[in-house]
């Protein structure tokens, strides 16, 4: 009983999957990521934080931009595998 895989247990790479998904997390990260610089800038301003606490709020709201796209790669992967079994 070993642990190595048979070869007919092979996997390959789907690239048209894999290239969507990545192109599809650029733009969607574009997006997320300048929302939460512009939203931290804007709510800096309009709650008067000094300007540290402005960044502190950037960077928050940096995290949950990439708890977004975390969640929106690994959704992308069950809707596109990236690996298929040969």
């Amino acid at each position: 009983m070993s642990s190595q895989p048979t070869p007919s247990a092979t996997r390959q790479i789907i690239w048209p999957s894999v290239i969507t998904v990545i192109s599809a997390a650029i733009l969607i990260g574009a997006e997320v990521f300048g929302a939460a610089f512009a939203g931290g800038w804007a709510l800096a301003i309009l709650f008067g934080l000094s300007e540290t606490e402005g960044h502190i709020l950037q960077a928050v709201l940096f995290v949950i931009g990439v708890f977004v796209m975390i969640n929106f790669i690994r959704a992308a992967q069950r809707v596109e595998p990236f690996v298929r079994r040969v």
